[in-house]
């Protein structure tokens, strides 16, 4: 089986779409490190058809919840941790496309990578199959992710906010205290301190700074409980 056959076979199979146009769906899965074009432009698409499918079927699942709640769903499961998530599912690092380098350092195994890259597929699958096509395959692979609970998820950041409001404790403070890895592949730390009697701290890492912020709120949170 030659590369460009196995490459079509594993698209066909994760993404129930035989490829017409090969090398759109190569692109998706080829990282800036290699020097020439890139996936960036179909993530950008991507990021934007991910957005719409969810946002159109959540609307229609949850009929009495107001924009808020709504939000809340949308941002539980179009985060980069949850597109890296399904990515790993689908078994998308085996087939970057990556400089030496890169590769060396580990980007196939960073959220960012490979979150971009399940974003790009969802752009190339949107160009071959429209929005019908690319909405059927998200909502094929997001299923067992979505929040069907009536409650909506609420966001780290905004629980362990109003968890300090209702003790009379000073507001969330976040800083970041260190900063590794490659340009592609970041790390960052951060700390979050929530100050008074009840009040507490936590540490915590992320691709970016914010999924930091996310996840050192959730760990306090989990910590106070």
């Amino acid at each position: 089986m030659t590369p460009d056959t196995a490459l079509a076979a594993w698209i066909q199979e994760a993404l129930g779409h035989a490829p017409r146009d090969l090398a759109l769906f190569r692109r998706a899965l080829t990282h800036g490190s290699q020097g020439g074009p890139s996936y960036q432009r179909l993530e950008f698409l991507g990021d934007r058809v991910l957005g719409l499918s969810i946002a159109t079927w959540i609307y229609a699942l949850f009929p009495d919840d107001p924009e808020g709640k709504l939000s809340a769903r949308l941002n539980a499961v179009v985060s980069g941790e949850a597109c890296a998530e399904v990515g790993r599912e689908l078994g998308v690092p085996a087939h970057l496309i990556l400089g030496k380098q890169a590769r060396d350092d580990g980007a196939q195994l960073s959220d960012n990578v490979v979150g971009d890259a399940v974003e790009a597929l969802i752009g190339a699958l949107y160009l071959e199959t429209g929005l019908e096509g690319a909405s059927a395959f998200v909502r094929r692979v997001w299923e067992g992710k979505l929040d069907r609970s009536a409650a909506a998820p609420k966001h780290p950041k905004s629980a362990l906010q109003e968890w300090a409001a209702a003790r009379q404790c000073r507001p969330p403070v976040y800083t970041l205290v260190g900063q590794s890895g490659p340009h592609h592949a970041p790390s960052f730390t951060v700390k979050v301190d929530v100050g008074g009697k009840k009040g507490g701290s936590a540490t915590a890492e992320g691709a970016s700074k914010q999924e930091a912020e996310t996840a050192a709120a959730a760990a306090l949170l989990e910590k106070l409980s």
